[in-house]
């Protein structure tokens, strides 16, 4: 099966083609760009496209990173695969962004911690267990405080490895023995990880893929406890 992922939830435009039956990346490419996805994305996927001698015809499944991240970035790339399932009849799928992240870094086996900038003191976070190839997650993704996160992995008692636009100011302000921090090439949004994750996720039509975010979700938790009184 042939994947294309796309990532655009944060300061890179990703796209990266997985054949998945031989395991096998055949093209990525990933840009750390000023412009907005919209004028970056197509072109990045045409590229690869034609680096490769694949057309869009080859492709078997397209996958998104759906969320947390820059709410107009996610909104272009869930955008972009949904149009492209439609036209090609193809399936796609939404994967987490901060899973997206610890699939970047499936080889660390051990903890491994996505954390992404939120606002102010909070992050997107999540905390998976790694053997290497897939991921177990130890928490529900969410927003924590910072100290609140630094808090859950300590209590967790394990070396973690921190991957993510928030993992080196979380690395530099909360000094341990045990973190780790991502190196540079693995430490950001990528879309090969995004291939990676799709394998784990269900299989949608394009009138069911969705962007997810985070803060949405939290504020409407707060407004239905606010009305139970809670």
């Amino acid at each position: 099966m042939l994947i294309l992922g796309i990532d655009t939830s944060g300061k890179t435009a990703s796209a990266a083609l997985f054949d998945s039956d031989n395991e096998i990346f055949v093209a990525e490419n990933t840009v750390y760009t000023q412009k907005t996805h919209s004028q970056v994305i197509m072109p990045i996927v045409k590229n690869i496209l034609a680096q490769t001698g694949k057309t869009m015809q080859d492709i078997n499944l397209i996958a998104a990173a759906d969320g947390p991240g820059s709410y107009t970035g996610l909104r272009i790339g869930v955008a972009a695969v949904k149009a492209m399932s439609f036209a090609l009849d193809v399936k796609c799928c939404g994967v987490s962004t901060l899973k997206a992240l610890a699939y970047n870094n499936i080889a660390f086996k051990g903890v491994i911690c996505s954390v992404m900038k939120a606002r102010a003191e909070l992050v997107y976070a999540c905390v998976y267990k790694s053997d290497g190839y897939a991921l177990e997650n130890l928490c529900d993704e969410k927003i924590f405080s910072r100290d609140e996160l630094a808090e859950f992995i300590a209590l967790n008692g394990a070396e973690t490895l921190l991957c993510g636009d928030g993992a080196a100011d979380f690395f530099t302000d909360y000094r341990s023995p045990m973190f780790i921090i991502a190196p540079p090439y693995a430490r950001l949004q990528n879309a090969c990880g995004v291939c990676l994750a799709a394998l784990s996720e269900e299989f949608i039509t394009a009138d069911e893929l969705e962007v997810s975010y985070l803060q949405k979700v939290k504020a409407e938790k707060d407004l239905e406890e606010g009305k139970n009184g809670v």
